[in-house]
C-alpha cells in the first residue's frame, strides 16, 4: 500500500519524479513544455518551487503522455512508472504452448527462475521425470522424422532443470498416476514394461533428488486443479493446451501459489510416502 502523503510531500515527490522523468527521457525542460503547450518558465516554476504546488488534471495528464509514465507515478500513487496499459500488458500475456516437449518459452521462464522454487501441476507425468522411452511414446507423432534429435535436446535442458538449483515441488492427481500405472484411458496402449521403467525411473529420481525434488498426490474428487507452474515469485503460468496463459502481477501469483500450497497441505500422499506409493504400484503391475 502506498503511504499517504500531505500536499507538500506530495507536490516534492512530484517534481522529484518529474525531473527524473524527463533525464531518463533524454529531453529538456523547454521540449517538454513545448509538448505540453505551457511556456519553459511556467514548468520551471512548477519543477524548482518548495511551495505546496501541484499541476492541475490537463498539464497532469499532458506531463505524462509526454514523458511516457502514469500521472499516478508522478503523483506518488503507485511506485510503478508504467501506464495502466503497460502495466496490464506485462501482467499477463498469452504464448502459444507447443504440444512437443521442446517449448523454447517454457525453457525461458525456467532459466529466469533458476534458484527459485518450482511448483508444478502437470498435464500429464511430469515431462522433467520421464524415461527416454516415454517421451518418445508420448511425443513421437508430433515431432517427426527428429524425434531422435528433439528428445536428445530436451534431455539435455531437462538434465540443466534438475541442476538449476531450484527446488521442485510437484502435485498430481492420485487418478492420474493410476491410470498410467493401469495403462488405461490417455495411457491406453502403453506397454507394460514401459510403465514399469517409468513407475521404477520415478521412484529413483525421488531417491536421488529428495528433499530438493518433492512430490505430493492430491484427490481431483476434493481439489481440482488446471495444469499450472509457478516459478517462484516472478510468474505463474496456466496451461490451456494450445497456449500458455502468464501472470506476472504479486497478486495473482501469489493466489495461483496459495492454490498449489493447498493441494501440497490436502494431499493423500505426501513427498515422504512417495516412494512406497510407487513401489506399491509396481507390485501391483505383477
Amino acid at each position: 500500500m502506498i503511504e499517504r502523503l500531505d500536499k507538500r510531500a506530495r507536490a516534492g515527490l512530484f517534481r522529484a519524479r518529474t525531473a527524473r522523468a524527463i533525464t531518463e527521457a533524454g529531453l529538456s525542460q523547454a521540449a517538454v513544455a513545448r509538448a505540453v503547450g505551457v511556456s519553459r518558465s511556467t514548468l520551471s516554476q512548477l519543477l524548482r518551487s518548495e511551495a505546496a504546488r501541484l499541476p492541475g488534471a490537463q498539464l497532469l495528464g499532458d506531463l505524462a503522455g509526454a514523458l511516457g509514465v502514469s500521472a499516478d507515478w508522478l503523483l506518488g500513487l503507485t511506485d510503478r512508472p508504467e501506464r495502466a496499459a503497460q502495466l496490464a500488458q506485462a501482467a499477463m500475456s498469452i504464448t502459444q504452448a507447443e504440444r512437443a516437449l521442446i517449448d523454447d518459452q517454457i525453457f525461458a521462464w525456467h532459466q529466469e527462475a533458476a534458484g527459485y522454487k518450482i511448483r508444478h501441476v502437470p498435464a500429464t507425468l511430469p515431462d522433467m521425470l520421464k524415461t527416454p522411452e516415454m517421451l518418445h511414446w508420448e511425443y513421437a507423432p508430433h515431432l517427426g522424422k527428429t524425434t531422435a534429435q528433439a528428445i536428445g535436446a530436451a534431455q539435455d535442458r531437462l538434465d540443466w532443470m534438475r541442476g538449476s538449483g531450484s527446488d521442485y515441488e510437484i502435485a498430481l492427481p492420485l487418478d492420474e498416476l493410476a491410470a498410467f500405472a493401469g495403462g488405461t484411458g490417455y495411457y491406453a496402449g502403453l506397454p507394460e514394461a514401459l510403465r514399469r521403467e517409468q513407475l521404477g525411473w520415478m521412484g529413483e529420481l525421488h531417491r536421488q533428488f529428495y528433499p530438493q525434488l518433492r512430490i505430493f498426490l492430491f484427490d481431483q474428487r476434493r481439489m481440482f486443479s488446471a495444469p499450472v507452474t509457478v516459478f517462484g515469485p516472478l510468474l505463474a503460468v496456466l496451461y490451456m493446451g494450445s497456449s500458455h496463459l502468464a501472470f506476472r502481477d504479486k497478486e495473482r501469483v501469489q493466489a495461483i501459489t496459495s492454490h498449489f500450497d493447498g493441494l501440497v497441505r490436502a494431499a493423500r500422499v505426501d513427498a515422504r510416502e512417495w516412494p512406497e506409493h510407487v513401489a506399491e504400484l509396481l507390485r501391483g503391475l505383477g
